[in-house]
Parts: structure tokens; C-alpha cells; sequence
């Protein structure tokens, strides 16, 4: 379980890196914010850890980007802050706040108890998929083209991949994508769907400047091509989740 773990200062990150690693964690440390999004596209990451010495360092704007982009559980250790600052900070999407000074044990107990709550995302219990020889695993959260390499995929581009490969052939038009990756009360946009579609392309096409199975139809939405002969038993027709 990979945790990306922001600390500036060096003592704080080898006792939070001790702490984490000792509680099942594998930790990635990143000491500078504007690595963070580099980081998590590098790997999918499970779990974000922000520890940060003042207010500025991190915005609720920053960790309400980050909660656009990838749902894994955003934690924050503060400085002892006014209660209005916290609620921002939850308000645009962390998931748990803790105040120096801290229980180490406590703040284990509650991280495992976040990820219990959180691994229990429908999509692990999803049956694999099969289309063009693309094969999409739930259960890893990846997927695998033909014989390369099995690709990792984020929460975000796993959703929008499941959501184009249940509905071979046919479209998707953009604004269903947005309501079926972050919900019908979430904050994405048809823009960020554009984001996660580039990303997919670099992970799944042989070239993804001329998209061979993540298709647009212009002014519509997206659709998973199939083979050639498997084509014409799924007409292009668009389609709406319900």
C-alpha cells in the first residue's frame, strides 16, 4: 500500500517514514509540493500524507485540485490551527486532520481504520475485462495490452477505462464520463475527462497521437474501439448511463 508522504523537515519525515513503514506502509517521501502530482501519475498511490509546518505551504485550492485528479485519502498534519482553517481544508477534500503534537499510536489506529473504510471501493469485487486484446484487472487496477508490461492505473483512469470497455463501440459522450468518474455530486469537468483520456493514451496506445482503442467522436464523447470483425455486432450508437 503505497503512501506519498510530503514532509519539509527531515527529522519529521524519517519519524513519520518509522511510523508509517511499521504500521504496513510503503512510503515515498516527497519534499517539495509541486512534485506531488509528477509523483502519484509516476505510480497510483493509496494513500497522501501532507505534513507541513505553516498554513501557506498548502492551500485548500492545492488539496482541492489534488481531490479532483485522484481519490485516494488525502491526511494532513497541522500545526495547531483555528477550527475555521480545518474546515476549509476538509471542506475541499482531506480526508482526516491531525494537530501536532500527535499520539503515534493513535494516528496508526485512525490511518487503518481510513483504509478499511476506503479499500472497500466496488470496483475490486469487478470481474476483469476483455476487449481487443486489452485486458483490464479490477483487482490489480491495471491493465495490460497484448504482451507488454501490465500498466497501474489511478482510481480516476481505472473508472473512466471500466466505464469505455463496458460499453465496447459505443459512445460515451463526455458529460456521462464526468458523472460516471467522480459522481453525480463530484466536481469534475469535461476538461479533466480530456486529462484522463491523454493519460489512458500514454499507458495503453502504441502510438498515442493516432488513438488506436480510446476513440473520439468530435463533439459527442469517447468510445473503446473494438477488432475490425467484432465491429459491426456494436453500432455507434451513443449511450447513457442510467
Amino acid at each position: 500500500m503505497l503512501t506519498l508522504l510530503f514532509a519539509p523537515d527531515p527529522d519529521e519525515a524519517a519519524i513519520l517514514t518509522l511510523i508509517l513503514e511499521r504500521a504496513g506502509f510503503e512510503v515515498r517521501l516527497i519534499s517539495e509540493a509541486d512534485r506531488v502530482a509528477q509523483a502519484w501519475q509516476d505510480r497510483p498511490v493509496e494513500l497522501f500524507f501532507f505534513a507541513f509546518v505553516d498554513d501557506k505551504t498548502l492551500t485548500p485550492e492545492y488539496i482541492s485540485q489534488l481531490r479532483l485528479e485522484n481519490q485516494a485519502p488525502i491526511v494532513l498534519l497541522v500545526e495547531r490551527s483555528e477550527e475555521r482553517r480545518q474546515i476549509s481544508l476538509i471542506e475541499a477534500g482531506a480526508d482526516l486532520i491531525f494537530v501536532r503534537p500527535y499520539s503515534p499510536r493513535l494516528l496508526v489506529a485512525q490511518l487503518r481504520a481510513l483504509m478499511r473504510r476506503s479499500s472497500g471501493l466496488p470496483y475490486f469485487s469487478l470481474p476483469s475485462l476483455n476487449q481487443a486484446g486489452v485486458t483490464l484487472d479490477p483487482s490489480k487496477r491495471s491493465v495490460q495490452v497484448a504482451d507488454r508490461a501490465p500498466a497501474r492505473l489511478t482510481q480516476l483512469e481505472f473508472r473512466l477505462l471500466y466505464a469505455l470497455m463496458t460499453h465496447p463501440g459505443r459512445v460515451v459522450p463526455s458529460e456521462n464520463l464526468v458523472e460516471y468518474v467522480w459522481g453525480y455530486g463530484g466536481e469534475g469537468s469535461q476538461g479533466l475527462v480530456r486529462g484522463l483520456i491523454s493519460r489512458l493514451r500514454s499507458k495503453l496506445e502504441p502510438d498515442p497521437s493516432s488513438p488506436r482503442y480510446i476513440v473520439n467522436e468530435a463533439g459527442i464523447g469517447y468510445y473503446f474501439e473494438l477488432e475490425p470483425n467484432q465491429a459491426h455486432m456494436f453500432p455507434k450508437t451513443e449511450t447513457q448511463f442510467t
